[in-house]
């Protein structure tokens, strides 16, 4: 199927899909599921092996060429799937055509990349969403919303844990686990998403102290072992344990200690218990959604709540949830860590 045999129908946004990867399976059952609001002009890998594969696994029309993406006027967005090396050009590629994006995360494997990529949208007056779906849980929201309105009272102590298991043949994989590929580690590819949600209820601390560390378990140029500790400007404190070496693989979580009470995220589960006596409960069962030996194993509806979130954005003319912007926080808190632990002594956060 080519997307020259498929006329543009009416009421529907036209986009186009580059990279057709491992990170292409739930944004494909995404985009079915939303196939009311939205028409798949195209969808492109530069392997004609990858592009038959994708087509018959979800129906979906390729392309055997980036520009009958970018050169079609009808489409007014470009889903960026590819590694994350790719990010920066490939987006100033997208605002150069008049393309709104939707892009996976990180922003880039650099941090000049991941302000150039945020720099090009906004130069161009187009919108950038960024794939970080773990805002879209619905025990995240839950916990977001009781922080607002003050049932947890003042944070006083926060902790991360993010203790996964990668195989060895996630590893073996061409460039994964590679500095100049992935740009990082267990933090930029894999913690990410947890920090990002962790971000969004906190904000960012003024100063970070960390240690980071490759395990002997794999021969990567990235870290896989990292523990981090961080103060925020109203004197809470918080931690960050990640890893990629903690085998079978357990469930994210995020520990919010309050003076009204605390907060445990499990996975997607999430427990308030007060000092009042109120026991609060949402979201799902705390699997671990990913943490294993297979990355893509969880539910396509986070990233479903992106699409639909960044399609509504383009339709009401605001910004995603997580847009660039947004999206540079979590990046900052990561390159925080990542100098603490090179240089030593405690690193100032500063604006993204």
């Amino acid at each position: 199927m080519t997307a020259a045999s498929i006329p543009p129908l009416p009421d529907r946004r036209r986009v186009g899909v580059i990279g057709l990867g491992m990170a292409s399976a739930p944004h494909a059952r995404s985009l079915a599921d939303l196939a009311g609001r939205i028409e798949v002009a195209g969808c492109f890998s530069p392997s004609a092996e990858r592009r038959a594969a994708f087509s018959s696994r979800f129906g979906l029309p390729t392309v055997d060429r980036i520009e009958a993406l970018l050169d079609d006027p009808t489409l007014s967005a470009v889903l960026v799937l590819t590694p994350p090396d790719t990010h920066a050009e490939l987006v100033a590629r997208c605002a150069a055509a008049g393309k709104h994006v939707l892009l996976e995360k990180p922003l880039d494997a650099t941090p000049g990349g991941a302000r150039a990529a945020v720099s090009a949208m906004e130069e161009a007056g187009l919108t950038l969403g960024v794939v970080l779906q773990h805002r879209f849980r619905s025990s995240v929201e839950r916990l977001a919303a009781l922080m607002r309105d003050g049932t947890l009272g003042r944070p006083l102590s926060a902790a991360v844990a993010v203790r996964w298991w990668r195989d060895a043949a996630y590893y073996a994989q061409p460039g994964r686990g590679s500095k100049a590929r992935d740009g990082g580690g267990v933090l930029l590819t894999q913690a990410i998403h947890t920090l990002d949600a962790f971000v969004g209820l906190l904000g960012l601390p003024e100063q970070v102290a960390a240690f980071a560390a490759t395990s002997p378990l794999r021969r990567i140029d990235v870290e896989d072992v990292v523990a981090a500790a961080l103060r925020y400007g109203d004197g809470m404190l918080a931690t960050i344990d990640a890893t990629t070496a903690a085998y079978p693989g357990y469930p994210e979580r995020i520990e919010i200690a309050g003076t009204n009470g605390s907060a445990v995220l499990a996975g997607d589960r999430l427990e308030v218990r007060l000092c009042s006596g109120e026991h609060i409960v949402a979201g799902e069962d705390g699997t671990t959604l990913g943490g294993g030996a297979d990355p893509m194993a969880f539910s396509h509806h986070h990233h479903r709540a992106v699409l639909a979130d960044f399609l509504d954005a383009l339709d009401e003319g605001r910004r995603p949830r997580v847009d660039g912007r947004e999206a540079l926080k979590v990046h900052r808190l990561i390159e925080a860590i990542l100098a603490a632990s090179d240089g030593g002594a405690t690193v100032a956060v500063g604006a993204p």
